[in-house]
C-alpha cells in the first residue's frame, strides 16, 4: 500500500482492502469511460460539423439530435462486420451479402454475431456503430480487470498503473474504440490469460490438479480467442505450451501432453474447422482475406520477394510503433520496451512478463505476413502493442515497489528505482501526449470522412436508384452495401459472391476478376458500380455508359481517393467472348480453356512452371463478326522461358481435331505447343490490333482424353487469351 494511505485509520483501511477490487474497477471504468469520450467526442463533433456543412438548416433545427444519433467508424473495414452482423441477424450467417452464399472475407467468425445482437435489439443502420462502440468500451475494461492478475506478485497499489499506461497510446485506443474486433479479441485473451494465472499459479501448490475439470476454463478461452481471430492460434500455442510444461514438472510427459492437447484443442479444432469449410464452399483452405493480404499468396512475387517483404514488414512494425507512435523521436519510445523487458527481470513478475513477451514476439511475426501491415494505423499490430504495454506497467511497477527491487535487482537499484520510473514516465508523457491528442483529431476525421464519401455514396444509390440496381459492384466492401442494403458484388474478394473466387483472381490483376463477372448470368452482373477511378484502370472506361454521380470527400486522411464516381455498366462486350469464330462446317467444341479465368484454370490443371510470371492483361478490340461492337477478353502473358500448362478433355479417337487460338499480339512472335514432350507444332503469331484465331491441327498420336498440352513463346511475349479443342463429328 502506498505510504499516503498506510497513515489512514485503520477500519478506513480495513474497508478500503475489502472493497479493494471494486474500486481497481472503479478507477480503470473511469479512465476507459474517460478516453472512449475523447475519441467518440471527436466523431460526433467532425461528424455534426459535417452534418453544419452539407444542411445547415436542418442542423439548426435538431442540433443535439445529430450530435447524440449519427454514428460513422473510421473505417469502412468496420462496415464489413456490419454487413456481416446484419446477415446473420436476418437468418444468413457467415454471408456478406444474403444470396451471396458462403463468405470467408470477413477477419472474425464470432464478432459478426456478438454485432447482430444489437442488430437484433434496435441498434439498426448507423447506430449499429453505437453498439460497437458500447461493445468496445466494456471489453477494453474487461482487458484491464484481466491483465491485473499480472500484478499478483505486486502490492496492490501498483496495479492501478495499468489503465494509464496501457491507455496512453492514442493508436492502441483508436483500434480498441474503432468498432473493429480488436477491443472483443483482447477482451477474450484476458479471460485466457486470468484462467492461465490461476491455474499456473495453482501449479506451483502441492495438492494435485484435476486436468479435465481446471483445464477447461482455459481451453474454453482459448476457443474463443481463435473464434474471434483464426490467425491468432499462435498466442493459443504460447498458453497452452506454457501450462503443459508446467504440468509436466508436476505430473510428467503425460499429462503435460494431455493439457496442450485439452486447453488448446478445440482452439485448432476453430482454424481447421474453418480451414476445412472454407475449402468446400469456396475451393481454397485459406480465407478470403489471407488470399487477399498475405504475401505469401500474392502470385506477382517471387519467393525472394517474399522474404523480403516480410523481413520489411517485422521491421516495420517495431520502428514504426517505436519512433512514432511512443514518442515523437528516435530515442525516447524504447523506454516501453526496456520497461517491459525489466519486468522479465523479478521473480514476482517474470511469468507473467515472460508470457506477454511471447505473446508479442508470435504475433508481430504473423502480422509481419500480411502485407497491408502498413495501412489503417497499424490496426493489425495494436494486440502486441495493448501486450507490450502491459508487460511496460509490471516494469514500472517493478522500479516502484521496493520489495521487488531487493529481490530481484539489488540495493543500488532500489534507491534509483522510483527516480528512474519518474524519469521514464515523464519523458515518456512529454513526447506521447501530443500523439494522442492527434490520435483523437484523426478518430474523428477518418469517421467523417467514412460518412462523407462511403455512407453517403450507400445513401444515394438507396435514395436515386433503389430497385433499379440489381447488384452494385464495389471496391470497397463495407458502408456501401450496408447503407444501401442492396445486392452487392466485391471485386476485391472480401466479400464472397456465388462461391467465385475473385479474391485469387484479383490478386493477379482486375482482368483476372473481371473473367468472374463474365460467369455471371447477365442479369446478375451489376448494373452499376460505386469505385475510385484510379483504383481500376480501364474498368470506368471500357465497362461503364456514363456517370451516375460523383461524390468527393473533404479533408481526406482515410479514404482510397477523393472523389467516389457512380457508373452504370455496361458488360455487353463480354457477351459471346466465350465462342471461337474460326469454326468450320461439322466441327464443335469439346472442351475449352479460358486463359486467366481462375474457375477454368482450376478445371483444367492450369499451371505455370516458374513464379512469378504468367502476367495478366485484357485487350477490347472489335469483334470479328459485328466490328461494330466490342469484344473483350483476358489473358496471359508468354514471356521466353516461361511454360504454361494444361489439360483438356473430350477427344475421341474418330475425326479431324484442332487446336485454336485467340491471340492479338502487338508484335510478332512465334509459339511452341507440346504434349507429353512431343512437339505437335509451332505457330507464328503476326502483329495486329485484331482479334486472330490461330489453328493447329493435332496428329492422330494426340487423339486422347485426357490431353496435356504446354505453351511456350521462342520468341517475341504474346498473350494467350482463350484455347479451343474442336473436332470434328
Amino acid at each position: 500500500m502506498p505510504p499516503v494511505l498506510s497513515r489512514l485509520p485503520a477500519p478506513l483501511l480495513a474497508r478500503i482492502r475489502r472493497h479493494e477490487a471494486l474500486l481497481y474497477a472503479l478507477v480503470a471504468g473511469l479512465f476507459t469511460l474517460w478516453v472512449a469520450r475523447r475519441f467518440y467526442g471527436s466523431l460526433h463533433f467532425q461528424l455534426a460539423n459535417s452534418v453544419a456543412w452539407n444542411a445547415p438548416a436542418r442542423f439548426a433545427d435538431n442540433h443535439l439530435r445529430y450530435l447524440q444519433d449519427i454514428w460513422s467508424a473510421p473505417l469502412d473495414d468496420v462496415f464489413i462486420h456490419f454487413d456481416f452482423a446484419r446477415s446473420t441477424a436476418r437468418g444468413a450467417p457467415l454471408e456478406w451479402v444474403p444470396g451471396n452464399g458462403y463468405s470467408s472475407g470477413g477477419t472474425s467468425l464470432s464478432y459478426p454475431f456478438v454485432l447482430a445482437i444489437g442488430y437484433l435489439a434496435g441498434f439498426r443502420e448507423l447506430s449499429l456503430m453505437h453498439w460497437a462502440a458500447i461493445i468496445g468500451t466494456t471489453c477494453t475494461l474487461g482487458l484491464l480487470l484481466a491483465l491485473r492478475q499480472a500484478f499478483h506478485g505486486l502490492p496492490r497499489w501498483t496495479s492501478y498503473l495499468l489503465p494509464p499506461v496501457l491507455l496512453a497510446v492514442g493508436a492502441l485506443d483508436w483500434s480498441l474504440f474503432s468498432g473493429m474486433e480488436v477491443a472483443l479479441f483482447l477482451a477474450v485473451w484476458g479471460g485466457a490469460f486470468v484462467a492461465w494465472a490461476e491455474l499456473s499459479r495453482r501449479l506451483d501448490e502441492p495438492q494435485p490438479v484435476r486436468l479435465w475439470r481446471d483445464l477447461a476454463p482455459l481451453a474454453f478461452w482459448c476457443f474463443t480467442i481463435t473464434a474471434t481471430r483464426p490467425e491468432a492460434v499462435t498466442t493459443v500455442a504460447v498458453l497452452a505450451l506454457d501450462i503443459g510444461w508446467r504440468i509436466r514438472r508436476k505430473n510428467g510427459w503425460r499429462d503435460a501432453f494431455f493439457a496442450v492437447l485439452w486447453s488448446g484443442g478445440p482452439a485448432a479444432l476453430v482454424v481447421l474447422a474453418h480451414a476445412v469449410t472454407n475449402r468446400i464452399l469456396t475451393g481454397d483452405f485459406a480465407a478470403a482475406g489471407a488470399l487477399v493480404k498475405l504475401e505469401l499468396n500474392n502470385p506477382l512475387l517471387s519467393r525472394a520477394q517474399v522474404l523480403d517483404a516480410y523481413w520489411s514488414n517485422l521491421k516495420y512494425q517495431v520502428v514504426r510503433l517505436t519512433v512514432h507512435h511512443f514518442a515523437d523521436n528516435i530515442y525516447t519510445g524504447w523506454s516501453v520496451w526496456l520497461l517491459a523487458l525489466l519486468a522479465c527481470v523479478p521473480r514476482a513478475t517474470r511469468r507473467y512478463a515472460l508470457v506477454l513477451w511471447v505473446s508479442i514476439v508470435t504475433w508481430m511475426a504473423t502480422v509481419a505476413l500480411n502485407g497491408q501491415v502498413r495501412w489503417q494505423n497499424e490496426r493489425y499490430t495494436m494486440p502486441a502493442v495493448a501486450w507490450l504495454l502491459a508487460a511496460a506497467a509490471l516494469g514500472l511497477a517493478v522500479l516502484l515497489d521496493p520489495r521487488t527491487l531487493r529481490a530481484g535487482l539489488g540495493k543500488p537499484l532500489r534507491v534509483a528505482g522510483p527516480l528512474l520510473a519518474l524519469t521514464a514516465t515523464s519523458v515518456y508523457w512529454f513526447g506521447e501526449r501530443s500523439h494522442f491528442t492527434d490520435q483523437v483529431w484523426f478518430f474523428g476525421r477518418a469517421s467523417r470522412n467514412i460518412f462523407e464519401q462511403h455512407v453517403a455514396v450507400g445513401a444515394s444509390l438507396r435514395r436515386d436508384l433503389g430497385a433499379r440496381v440489381n447488384r452494385v459492384l464495389v471496391g470497397d466492401a463495407g458502408a456501401i452495401p450496408y447503407v444501401s442494403d442492396l445486392p452487392a458484388l466485391d471485386l476485391i474478394g472480401l466479400g464472397g459472391t456465388f462461391r467465385l473466387p475473385f479474391a485469387k483472381a484479383t490478386a493477379w490483376n482486375l482482368a483476372a476478376g473481371l473473367e468472374l463477372v463474365q460467369r455471371l448470368p447477365a442479369s446478375e452482373r451489376p448494373n452499376v458500380m460505386a469505385i475510385y477511378p484510379g483504383w481500376w484502370g480501364s474498368l470506368p472506361l471500357w465497362f461503364s455508359q456514363g456517370v451516375l454521380a460523383r461524390v468527393p470527400v473533404r479533408g481526406n486522411v482515410i479514404c482510397g481517393g477523393h472523389t467516389k464516381v457512380i457508373y452504370a455498366t455496361d458488360w455487353s462486350s463480354m457477351d459471346d467472348a466465350e465462342h471461337p469464330f474460326g469454326l468450320t462446317a461439322g466441327e464443335a467444341v469439346v472442351d475449352s480453356l479460358d486463359v486467366a479465368d481462375i474457375v477454368s484454370e482450376q478445371q483444367h490443371r492450369f499451371k505455370l512452371n516458374r513464379r512469378p510470371g504468367g502476367w495478366v492483361d485484357m485487350k477490347k478490340l472489335a469483334h470479328p463478326r459485328s466490328p461494330e461492337r466490342a469484344l473483350w477478353d483476358a489473358g496471359r502473358l508468354a514471356e521466353p522461358g516461361l511454360i504454361q500448362s494444361a489439360e483438356l478433355r473430350g477427344l475421341t479417337a474418330q475425326g479431324h481435331a484442332r487446336l485454336l487460338l485467340r491471340v492479338a499480339p502487338a508484335q510478332p512472335a512465334r509459339l511452341a505447343i507440346r504434349s507429353t514432350g512431343t512437339l505437335l507444332g509451332e505457330l507464328e503469331l503476326k502483329a495486329g490490333d485484331d482479334w486472330q484465331e490461330l489453328s493447329l491441327p493435332l496428329p492422330s498420336g494426340a487423339l486422347h482424353s485426357p490431353l496435356p498440352l504446354e505453351f511456350e513463346s521462342l520468341s517475341g511475349a504474346p498473350i494467350l487469351f482463350h484455347l479451343w479443342l474442336v473436332q470434328s463429328r
